[in-house]
C-alpha cells in the first residue's frame, strides 16, 4: 500500500513539473485593463480570457519556443515568439486597431459616398435622382457639395474655380476622356453614365493621391457594383424619355445593362424659348458591366455608348437671322479591370480604358468633324506591412490621337490634330499612428512626350480625427496637366 501511494506522489510529481504556467496582465497604451481579451498559444488548445483586471494565467505543457497570441476585438493582434519558461509576470499592451470603423480617414477635402467599406456617406445613387438640382446626373448632385461652382448652365463640374476640364473622372480607377455629353452655349451639358451602376463615389475638392495625375482641381472617382444584391429590372418613365434596366446574377459571375431614350421636342413644344429649334435635342444611350469573381479577385468589364443630335438656330447680336448650329456626336467607351490578392500581403490592380469619340458640328457655314481615340492603361501594386504600414507603387501610360478637319465655303479645307503620350510612375505610403492621426505621402513623375518635359510630382496629406464625427485635414501637392487641344 505504501509503495502504491509513493508511486502516485511521484507520478503527480512528474505531472506538475512537465507544466509550466503562463501569466501576465494585457492593457492598452494608457494603461487601462482590457478584459475578456484572448491568450493562447499558437496550433495548442491552452489559452484563456482576460479577467475584469485584463490578468490572465494558464498552464501548458508545451516546451521551448512557442508562439504567444494576445487579440482582442479593435485592438491590433499582438504576437510573442520565446521559450515559454520566461513567459510569466508579462505586461502586454496593446495598440488601436487603426482598421476599426471610428479611426481616421485620410483625406483633404474628399468627399466619399456608398460602399460598405467607406466610413465617410454622402452621397448614394438614390441621392442622386431625388436631388432636385441634379436632375439625376451625379454630376449635378456634387455642385450641391462644397468647394464646387455652379458656371450659368453649364452643367459640368467646376471645382475652387478652376476649368470643367480642370477635374478628371475615373470609373474603377482607370480614366475617362469624354465623361459629357456635347452641347451648344447656353445648353447644359449631363454625365454619360448611369448613377444606379456605381456604389460608390470618391470626391476629392482639395489634393489627391498620388495615384493620378494630369488634373489641376480635383479627381471624381466612381466605382462600380462588385456585386449587385439581387436580380433586378428597372423601368423609368420620364416626360421627355423611357429607361430600362436589367441585372441577373449566377453563382460567381453577374451582369447589368442599362438603356435609357431622351427627347425633348415635347417640352420644346410646351415651354417655347428664343431658340428655333429645327431638331430638339435627342439621345440615345447604353451600358452593361459584366463581373466575374476568382478566389483571388474580381474582373470587371464595363461599357457604354451613346448618340447624340440636335439641330437649332439661336439670337445672336451679330447676325439678324440667329446662328445655325447642328451637332452629332458619337460615343463609345470601354472599361476594363482586375483586382486580387497575389497573397496575405501582396494585391495587385491591373486595369485599361478606350476611348472613341466622334463629333460633327455645322456652325454657320463652317463644318467640323472631331475624332478622337484615347487609351488609359494602369497596373499598381500595393504591399501591406502592417495595418499602420502600407506601400503603394505602380506605372500607367496615356494616349491620345486627336484630329480634326475644318471646312468653310468660303476656304480650302483644314486639316489639325495631335497624338500625345504620357508615361507616369507613383509610389505612395499610408502611415497610421494611432486611430487618430494618419499620414499619406507620395511621389509622382510623369513623362509629356508632346511637350518632351518630364515633372515630378510630391503629394502629402494628413488627417487628424477631432471628434467621433470630425476631422481635419491638411493637403499639399503638385499638380500638372497638359492643356486639352494643341494645334
Amino acid at each position: 500500500m505504501k509503495s502504491l501511494l509513493s508511486t502516485l506522489l511521484i507520478l503527480l510529481g512528474i505531472s506538475l513539473n512537465a507544466q509550466t504556467t503562463i501569466n501576465g496582465k494585457v492593457t492598452n497604451i494608457k494603461g487601462i485593463e482590457i478584459s475578456g481579451a484572448n491568450v493562447y498559444l499558437d496550433g495548442t488548445y491552452d489559452g484563456v480570457t482576460t479577467d475584469e483586471n485584463g490578468y490572465f494565467s494558464f498552464t501548458t505543457e508545451e516546451k521551448g519556443t512557442q508562439t504567444l497570441i494576445v487579440s482582442h476585438l479593435s485592438y491590433e493582434t499582438y504576437t510573442m515568439v520565446g521559450d515559454v519558461s520566461f513567459m510569466k509576470d508579462m505586461q502586454i499592451k496593446l495598440r488601436d486597431d487603426v482598421n476599426a470603423l471610428d479611426a481616421v480617414v485620410i483625406s483633404a477635402g474628399t468627399f466619399e459616398a456608398g460602399g460598405a467599406n467607406n466610413k465617410v456617406t454622402v452621397l448614394k445613387p438614390l441621392d442622386v435622382v431625388t436631388t432636385a438640382s441634379a436632375l439625376g446626373d451625379f454630376v449635378g448632385a456634387l455642385q450641391t457639395l462644397p468647394g464646387t461652382t455652379t458656371v450659368a448652365e453649364d452643367g459640368r463640374l467646376f471645382v475652387r474655380g478652376g476649368e470643367a476640364e480642370e477635374t478628371q473622372i475615373f470609373i474603377d480607377g482607370i480614366r475617362v476622356f469624354t465623361p459629357y455629353t456635347p452641347t451648344t452655349n447656353n445648353s447644359p451639358t449631363r454625365g454619360r453614365y448611369s448613377p444606379f451602376l456605381f456604389d460608390g463615389i470618391t470626391f476629392s475638392t482639395g489634393g489627391y493621391s498620388a495615384e493620378f495625375g494630369q488634373a489641376l482641381s480635383s479627381i471624381l472617382l466612381l466605382n462600380t457594383i462588385d456585386e449587385p444584391g439581387q436580380e433586378k429590372t428597372d423601368i423609368g418613365i420620364m416626360s421627355l424619355g423611357v429607361s430600362l434596366g436589367n441585372t441577373q446574377k449566377w453563382e460567381k459571375s453577374s451582369i447589368s445593362v442599362n438603356t435609357s431614350y431622351i427627347n425633348l421636342a415635347p417640352y420644346v413644344a410646351i415651354f417655347e424659348d428664343r431658340n428655333n429649334w429645327k431638331k430638339p435635342y435627342e439621345a440615345l444611350s447604353g451600358e452593361a458591366v459584366f463581373r466575374r469573381r476568382f478566389d483571388n479577385g474580381i474582373l470587371k468589364l464595363y461599357s457604354a455608348f451613346d448618340t447624340t443630335n440636335f439641330e437649332l438656330t439661336q439670337e445672336d447680336i451679330n447676325y439678324i437671322e440667329g446662328v445655325h448650329f447642328k451637332l452629332k456626336n458619337n460615343n463609345l467607351y470601354f472599361n476594363g479591370s482586375y483586382q486580387g490578392m497575389l497573397n496575405d500581403n501582396w494585391s495587385v490592380f491591373g486595369g485599361m480604358s478606350y476611348t472613341h469619340n466622334k463629333e460633327k458640328i455645322n456652325f454657320i457655314d463652317n463644318t467640323i468633324e472631331d475624332t478622337e481615340n484615347s487609351i488609359h492603361a494602369k497596373l499598381k501594386f500595393k504591399r501591406r506591412f502592417s495595418s499602420r504600414f502600407k506601400l503603394n507603387f505602380g506605372v500607367e501610360f496615356f494616349t491620345t490621337d486627336f484630329n480634326e478637319d475644318f471646312s468653310n465655303t468660303a476656304i480650302a479645307p483644314v486639316n489639325f490634330g495631335y497624338n500625345n503620350n504620357i508615361s507616369a510612375a507613383f509610389t505612395e505610403a499610408d502611415i497610421f499612428f494611432s486611430k487618430k492621426l494618419a499620414l499619406k505621402a507620395g511621389v509622382r513623375a510623369e513623362y509629356s512626350e508632346i511637350f518632351n518635359d518630364f515633372t515630378i510630382a510630391p503629394r502629402l496629406s494628413v488627417a487628424y480625427k477631432t471628434s467621433a464625427k470630425g476631422q481635419v485635414s491638411f493637403a499639399y501637392g503638385n499638380f500638372y496637366q497638359n492643356p486639352t487641344a494643341i494645334f
